[in-house]
């Protein structure tokens, strides 16, 4: 019996001991890796033992170290990477803005040029803000209307050439017929001295960015590459607006009458900014005189009564 008890005495005393050495360890090791514990230089045994633990403590610190340095360079990368993006988002906004900017000032400047040349027109200059969807082709709205003096039958032009008339004015705003229309009709003439042959322009169904230059004389001297230009005959258009350039030459269906197929002065396509004349100091062009009629065979009653007189 005594011999058990005093087993269980000496377990129980190793036991604490095991416990004792092993915080006193733990102890050496912590303030060992902190810097708080030094050994003495004779005591070798004990640096022989730290030294496998302070070198573990060591590796963990610096792997520690290590890892949290990474994750904080890959935040930082992170943030930056978002505002170089915000910044190149901004420029880019500002680079559009910039180019359009840039269109817009090269559009309004030739208008200004055009407003200066042509010193005989009184102008206002509009923007297209729409288009009708059932005549996509043939009928444009401006930001201009009776507000600014528009009036219906005003012609429309760009410093390139003619664009239609207005063919209704709201207040602030306006419809365009195009020249593209096949409902439209414009005098015109070949600007090119030697010919002078007149016809009329209207839109082509089959070619709606295309219109043609009709009742033109089979015989008369009308080439491609001829310059058309408004007559000024009919009161809405004023004389020598380019329309376009003769792009084809074709017979009609009667084959006494030729057509010519126009390209246009004005890219339709790419029209934003327009001019209204809203008054012009041209004087119109002379009637037409009818030839002097043979006696006897006058049609007009007026010759025939002073024939008479005669």
């Amino acid at each position: 019996m005594s011999n058990r008890v005093r087993k269980d005495k000496d377990a129980g005393s190793k036991a604490w001991i095991m416990v004792f050495v092993t915080i006193s360890l733990f102890c050496i090791i912590f303030f060992a890796a902190r810097g708080r514990f030094q050994a003495p230089v004779s005591s070798q045994a004990v640096s022989l033992v730290l030294s496998p633990f302070q070198q573990a403590v060591s590796w963990v610190s610096n792997e520690f170290r290590f890892v949290t340095s990474n994750i904080w360079e890959i935040a930082t990368l992170h943030e930056q990477n978002k505002m170089l993006r915000s910044e190149v988002e901004q420029l880019r906004a500002i680079n559009v803005q910039a180019n359009e900017a840039m269109s817009e000032n090269e559009r309004l400047r030739a208008m200004v040029g055009y407003k200066q040349s042509a010193h005989q027109f009184d102008t206002v200059a509009a923007r297209v803000i729409g288009r009708e969807s059932d005549t996509w082709s043939s009928m444009i709205v401006i930001d201009r209307g009776t507000g600014s003096g528009i009036q219906n039958d005003m012609p429309v032009v760009t410093p390139a050439g003619l664009v239609g008339r207005v063919v209704e004015a709201g207040l602030n705003s306006s419809k365009v017929q195009l020249i593209l229309d096949p409902r439209s009709s414009v005098g015109t003439i070949v600007q090119r001295a030697e010919s002078r042959v007149t016809g009329i322009v209207r839109g082509d169904v089959s070619n709606p960015t295309m219109p043609q230059m009709v009742n033109i004389p089979k015989n008369a001297d009308v080439v491609e590459g001829d310059v058309i230009v408004t007559s000024g005959f009919g009161g809405i258009f004023p004389k020598g607006i380019v329309v376009g350039l003769v792009s084809s030459l074709q017979n009609d269906a009667g084959g006494l009458l030729k057509i010519g197929v126009l390209e246009t002065a004005v890219d339709f396509q790419k029209l934003e900014d327009v001019m209204v004349i809203t008054a012009s100091r041209e004087a119109p062009p002379e009637p037409i005189q009818p030839p002097p009629q043979t006696p006897g065979t006058e049609t007009d009653p007026k010759a025939q009564a002073e024939g008479q007189k005669k």
